[in-house]
């Protein structure tokens, strides 16, 4: 999993049904832009207000769809241990490569609690998988020491999404992780500082709408030319952090339906931005087209 991976967004159609038609456009534009790899069902997804068979049925298209062009990761978690093993254990893997999956949320367990259902995860999961710490939406922080305990234990594991923010955080991490293990940024306004200590890319939420420029970006920072990284981070930063003003995904669908990729539309309890984030977004794709 190094490059960019993008966290693909669900769409949907105004009766709130999911856009297949979309999906399948905007699967082609990440390609065709240059990205390395697709995740399916990420928080970007929407995932916690799609039915299991709606879930499925993503699933298999996006696999479908993407017909081996590139890797597909399938996003896979819960705060129910059991229930998330029993969906690995039921899961088609066959078009998959990994499994991303993240710590549980709500439920707040220690880490202890994050470690036992980590590798119960390891027992069952025919694919590798990928840790996503995301404390501002779990509730919880799944520590560095937890991490590298994780990535020392076993092999299944071969990378962590960090989206906790802290710059100390990654480079404990970092700085002691086993050399197979890599560490990806799940904070695209963040990813070229993160790619300077280290990091292998990023699972991006900004390249669902402009995948050429971001993944260039990314694959010249893996490459150490920063002067050229730095113009391509700077002419995508105001929308990246414009497309988490208020919310997301309805930020990035904003710009996907200014693109003509999708409906400006999400799920309740989500609801759209604000009609000054809304502008402002429009703006910036107008900017960046």
């Amino acid at each position: 999993m190094r490059g960019t991976g993008i966290a693909l967004v669900t769409p949907f159609k105004k009766d709130l049904s999911i856009d297949f038609d979309a999906l399948a456009r905007i699967i082609d534009h990440v390609i065709n832009g240059g990205v390395e790899y697709v995740v399916a069902l990420g928080t970007t997804g929407e995932s916690p207000t799609l039915s299991k068979d709606e879930k499925k049925k993503v699933y298999s298209f996006i696999s479908e769809h993407v017909k081996g062009r590139v890797p597909c990761v399938a996003g896979i978690g819960g705060n129910d241990t059991h229930e998330v093993v029993d969906t690995i254990k039921a899961f088609d893997f066959s078009k998959f490569d990994a499994v991303l999956s993240v710590s549980p949320y709500y439920n707040k367990p220690n880490q202890e609690g994050i470690f036992q259902h980590y590798m119960e995860l390891a027992k069952v999961s025919p694919k590798p998988i990928i840790i996503y710490n995301v404390p501002g939406r779990t509730g919880s922080l799944v520590a560095a020491s937890t991490t590298l305990r994780l990535a020392n234990a076993s092999d299944k594991f071969i990378a962590t999404k960090e989206a906790s923010g802290s710059a100390e955080q990654f480079m404990d991490i970092l700085k002691d992780k086993p050399s197979k293990f890599s560490v990806i940024s799940g904070d695209d306004n963040l990813t070229l500082p993160y790619l300077a200590m280290g990091m292998s890319g990023v699972i991006s939420v900004i390249g669902n709408a402009f995948p050429k420029d971001f993944s260039e970006m990314v694959r010249l920072g893996l490459k150490g030319d920063f002067e050229a990284a730095r113009k391509l981070h700077f002419k995508l930063y105001e929308a990246m952090k414009t497309i988490f003003a208020d919310g997301s995904p309805g930020g990035i669908k904003v710009i996907l339906n200014e693109l003509g990729l999708c409906e400006n539309i999400v799920r309740l309890p989500l609801a759209a931005v604000n009609a000054g984030v809304e502008n402002k977004l429009r703006q910036l794709a107008k900017s960046l087209l």
